[in-house]
């Protein structure tokens, strides 16, 4: 039983900037040192986020940082206290065995483009160790599940899904009067498709409608074969903190997420959170998580998005049935419901 057991968090998560991995670690670190007075969390000394550190009373420990820290200062702690180890976020030390491991999806298989050639040799050579060496294997949906068991070979029974979820500070805010907008959020990577987003929003005929984009800018936009003058209306608004963040789900027209590849996709409940009707691909994960309460898309086909988001901005009927699904759908998510999975299979 867990509550007789020494556990450590590896929160080395709060050293890099927040992204959906992140986000799960921090939520999950959250509720599971409510479950149980025995949970230590631990990481590098170069942490990003000391309010988040103070919050989980986090413990700094060694001297190294990233992967070394991980490999060599994190286990040489663990040996000490011979506690459980519960990693969130992809990666752990190879050579300490009591541990369990959260690996999100394989995206540096299926889209290598869009990491380093360094990047992915590690993680071609860490992750199969990790998972051979983890007591158990969580993953954040069905469809990377699959992927995992297929890929590695690895018996469906070793893994277990602990879904995402929306954190509390998403939740709808007044409509202002601001400009008419479709909002998208992500990083600039190919597989979350931009490129294609923005050439159907070059087609739409709402010319009076804005896209927001937040996220890392790319001057790559820029060589997208359009008329440049719809970079007029296209914001890239860069990264943005929770609040504001908020405030663009709530005002938004619609959100759009294109995505060719998600493990889990945490930005379309958080929309549906914040009352906004979502349009989303009908690729990899997307549909376990939206079910009936996403509009989908082909990511692949222009004209199909340019439709989409036409017909979403002309019915405010469809627009209110997607709303009301959306409050529905973010429902089956909790990340307290994921943290006790885990914390039950130690």
């Amino acid at each position: 039983m867990y509550k007789n057991k020494n556990i450590v968090i590896n929160c080395r998560f709060l050293n890099q900037k927040i992204t959906g991995v992140q986000r799960f670690g921090i939520e999950i670190a959250k509720e599971l040192v409510k479950l149980s007075n025995n949970i230590i969390c631990v990481s590098p000394r170069n942490i990003l986020y000391d309010d988040l550190a103070k919050a989980l009373q986090v413990k700094r420990i060694g001297f190294n940082t990233g992967h070394l820290w991980e490999q060599l200062d994190l286990p040489l702690f663990l040996i000490k206290s011979n506690a459980v180890l519960i990693n969130l976020a992809n990666t752990g030390p190879v050579f300490y065995f009591n541990k369990i491991i959260t690996l999100h999806d394989i995206l540096f298989i299926r889209y290598p483009n869009t990491f380093s050639w360094s990047f992915r040799f590690f993680y071609k050579k860490l992750i199969p160790l990790l998972l051979k060496t983890s007591k158990h294997i969580f993953t954040v949906s069905e469809f990377s599940k699959r992927e995992i068991s297929s890929y590695y070979n690895i018996r469906k029974d070793r893994i277990t899904i602990v879904y995402n979820s929306v954190s509390s500070q998403f939740y709808p805010t007044p409509k202002s009067n601001c400009e008419k907008y479709i909002l998208a959020v992500s990083s600039v990577a190919p597989h979350k498709n931009f490129h294609n987003l923005i050439k159907a929003f070059s087609i739409i005929k709402n010319k009076n409608v804005k896209l927001f984009i937040v996220g890392n800018q790319s001057n790559n936009f820029k060589q997208i074969d359009i008329d440049h003058t719809i970079f007029k209306r296209i914001n890239f608004l860069g990264r943005v903190n929770d609040q504001q963040l908020n405030d663009l789900y709530s005002n938004a027209i619609c959100f759009v997420h294109p995505s060719f590849y998600e493990g889990f996709g945490i930005p379309p409940i958080e929309a549906q959170s914040c009352g906004t009707a979502v349009i989303s691909s009908n690729a990899a994960s997307l549909p376990e998580i939206g079910l009936d309460s996403f509009l989908y898309v082909d990511p692949k086909n222009i004209n199909d998005i340019a439709k989409k988001i036409q017909v979403l901005i002309q019915d405010k009927h469809l627009q209110r049935k997607l709303i009301n699904k959306g409050h529905e759908n973010v429902k089956r998510f909790s990340w307290k419901k994921s943290a006790e999975k885990i914390i039950n299979s130690i």
